[in-house]
């Protein structure tokens, strides 16, 4: 259990933070980068969710996701476990799995796609399209977290990321009349 009684510490005024293995390091960090963008694709999936309260398919998987990424943020908040060091949370295949089974059962009733799409349609589809960019963005800085450190560690947050990014954009489609008011991109179509 988590207690907040004070907002604000003033430990961080120096520019440096605490690792959830209590290591002290720069909020420049790779890995103080990584759960930060994992916080901001949890916030943009909350302005997304403004837009699915109503879709009762939607709005339960992107209310877990955002629990989730709290457990992925815990997860590339901790380096490498230590000898005597309790167990660290992280991100395990099940949570993956799960995200596969839902990318399958909401794509089944998709249309077929026939080109690329362009994030728009409906106010959710271009928030689930935002949030599907962070996405991709926050697996970046992870994937270059764990090469600098070379750690295995997070292999499961990353493969996490992956697959959410893949979810979001069947997400959008289906928040798109299931994929039949989709954008579709028209290559080449702004010549002069």
């Amino acid at each position: 259990m988590v207690t907040l009684n004070r907002i604000y510490t003033r430990a961080g005024d120096g520019g440096s933070t605490r690792l959830a293995s209590g290591e002290k390091v720069s909020k420049a960090s790779a890995r103080v980068g990584a759960y930060g963008e994992v916080d901001e694709l949890n916030a943009v999936l909350g302005l997304a969710r403004l837009e699915t309260a109503a879709d009762d398919a939607l709005d339960p998987m992107l209310a877990r996701i955002q629990n989730d990424l709290f457990d992925l943020g815990a997860d590339l908040a901790t380096p490498a476990r230590k000898e005597g060091a309790p167990e660290a949370l992280r991100i395990v295949a099940s949570q993956v799995e799960r995200l596969e089974r839902e990318i399958d059962a909401l794509n089944a009733g998709l249309a077929p796609l026939t080109s690329f799409i362009l994030p728009g349609g409906s106010r959710a589809s271009a928030h689930l399209h935002h949030a599907r960019t962070v996405c991709r963005r926050a697996e970046r800085v992870a994937v270059a977290l764990a090469a600098a450190e070379s750690a295995g560690d997070h292999a499961q947050a990353i493969r996490y990321l992956n697959r959410l990014s893949d979810l979001l954009f069947v997400m959008a489609r289906h928040s798109n009349a299931r994929g039949q008011a989709d954008v579709l991109w028209a290559p080449a179509a702004t010549r002069a």
